[in-house]
């Protein structure tokens, strides 16, 4: 565990980092239905959803943005591109009630603004089954609920565009990633999408990554990638542990239900870039690779009652980074990371956040 001034000292610092993200921006649609409402349609004989309020929330690398902001990080600049349309909008509206400056964020007229639109139930789910529990709860933006009616997320309604970037939007977020690089902290970069080169993190980001990392080595570049990150030559990785067993594949003939397996494969990570690498093992923590060190497992913090596991990752990659540019080292900074997580797992049916005090409630909890 980080000792306390040790802790201090990063939140201290947070407000003065300006920290550089790359990736795929994301607008969360909540449709609130209409409690006990069943409507249906004369013409289609379907249900015809009776909506009483929407609610927006920045997702995928908004999700990163939420939790360094509600750390107190000081500006955030993200690189990336959506839709010149109404999606659009609400994603940047959303964004101005951040420490975020959208000058970078590049609107493209033949790109969609990815976006899940995601119907919401108050009751008894009608669907349930074998394979869907009446009392499954589903992460929504907005306070915790701690206690209540149960909410249900009905079939969503996913918007993106599947394609790949035009040469032209290509060649000028590589741009606008090395000026954002160069004049920032720290960079992060979110692989979020499982379609090769359809997103914003392309081969073409890739290799400007590769050579900035080449010529700045000592500037933190840190990549969650969801199915790409074995592709990634010269950064911080940190991934899940399927994540980590898909980047090495089958070179290290590794078994995936084996600790010791799950330690070769993220040095192996490790070594190849020749950085430190993370991989979160759920409430038993962090795992951290170093070049030149065995792995070790820095253990999470234990929390009572029910959780949602939703945003977890990012919640953790979020202490991670802070820590780190605040002057950490990787298993002070794999401590603060599990310190953040455990206070958003507790925050059941809303994507969590944690607060500077927050953090420190936990950290004292932690020494009882």
């Amino acid at each position: 565990m980080i000792t306390l001034d040790r802790l201090e000292t990063v939140l201290r610092t947070l407000p003065r980092l300006t920290i550089g993200l790359v990736g795929d921006l994301f607008l969360d649609r909540y449709l609130d239905l209409v409690p006990g409402s069943l409507e249906m349609s004369i013409e289609t004989g379907l249900e015809a959803y009776q909506i009483e309020r929407i609610r927006n929330s920045p997702g995928a690398l908004g999700t990163v943005l939420n939790n360094l902001a509600a750390l107190g990080t000081g500006l955030l600049v993200p690189v990336s591109v959506i839709g010149d349309d109404g999606h659009g909008y609400d994603l940047l509206k959303e964004l101005r009630k951040l420490p975020v400056d959208p000058a970078n964020i590049l609107c493209a007229p033949d790109r969609l603004t990815p976006t899940y639109t995601k119907p919401m139930r108050v009751g008894p789910d009608r669907r349930a089954g074998p394979d869907l529990p009446v009392d499954a709860q589903t992460a929504a933006p907005g306070p915790a609920r701690q206690a209540g009616p149960t909410v249900h997320e009905l079939n969503r309604l996913d918007v993106r565009t599947r394609g790949p970037l035009s040469p032209g939007v290509t060649e000028e977020v590589c741009r606008r990633v090395e000026q954002v690089f160069r004049t920032s902290d720290g960079l992060i970069v979110l692989d979020q999408l499982v379609d090769e080169n359809c997103g914003v993190v392309n081969g073409a980001v890739r290799d400007t990554l590769a050579r900035l990392a080449a010529e700045e080595p000592e500037k933190l570049i840190y990549v969650d990638s969801r199915r790409f990150l074995g592709e990634f030559t010269a950064a911080t990785l940190k991934g899940n542990r399927s994540e980590v067993f898909g980047a090495v594949g089958n070179a290290l003939r590794v078994v995936p239900d084996a600790d010791d397996s799950l330690s070769v494969a993220l040095d192996s990570l490790s070594r190849r870039t020749n950085r430190p690498a993370f991989c979160t093992v759920g409430e038993r923590g962090i795992l951290v690779a170093r070049p030149g060190h065995e792995p070790v497992l820095v253990p999470g913090c234990p929390v009572s009652g029910p959780v949602d596991i939703v945003g977890a990752g990012d919640a953790a990659s979020s202490g991670i980074v802070t820590a780190l540019l605040a002057g950490c080292d990787e298993l002070e900074a794999a401590s603060v990371g599990n310190l953040v997580a455990s206070i958003t797992v507790q925050q059941l049916g809303t994507t969590g956040t944690a607060s500077p005090q927050q953090v420190r409630e936990r950290w004292r909890e932690m020494q009882t």
